[in-house]
């Protein structure tokens, strides 16, 4: 199946559901700066996938899918940082922790294939 719009490609989903929980679970935490941050990171995950495929070539996808890959594991280094301040439920947790490991395994696939 060949992409059109980076709409289509499934890690962009993914990271549109993470960074959607994200900004939920964390809406009423009062340590802005925690919470700026691992909002940040996860909008970063989406929007590296957007800028790389918009930019049309291969190796410009490939180094933003990369950056993307990079942003993901900073929210789940933060997660453990939330859960171990209590900031987030264990269920939340790993609802997210889980989406950012999917995220990065669709995102190392789809780095092999450029």
């Amino acid at each position: 199946m060949k992409i059109e719009k980076f709409e289509d490609i499934i890690a962009w989903q993914r990271s549109k559901e993470l960074v959607i929980l994200i900004y939920q679970y964390f809406a009423k935490s009062n340590d802005f700066g925690f919470r700026d941050q691992i909002q940040r990171a996860g909008v970063s995950i989406m929007n590296n996938i957007a800028e790389g495929f918009e930019r049309r070539t291969n190796n410009e996808f490939r180094h933003f899918l990369f950056i993307a890959k990079g942003s993901c594991g900073e929210v789940r280094s933060m997660l453990y940082l939330a859960k171990e301040l209590d900031k987030i439920s264990e269920n939340n947790f790993s609802k997210l922790f889980s989406l950012t490991e999917e995220t990065s395994k669709i995102l190392s696939g789809l780095i092999k294939t450029l």
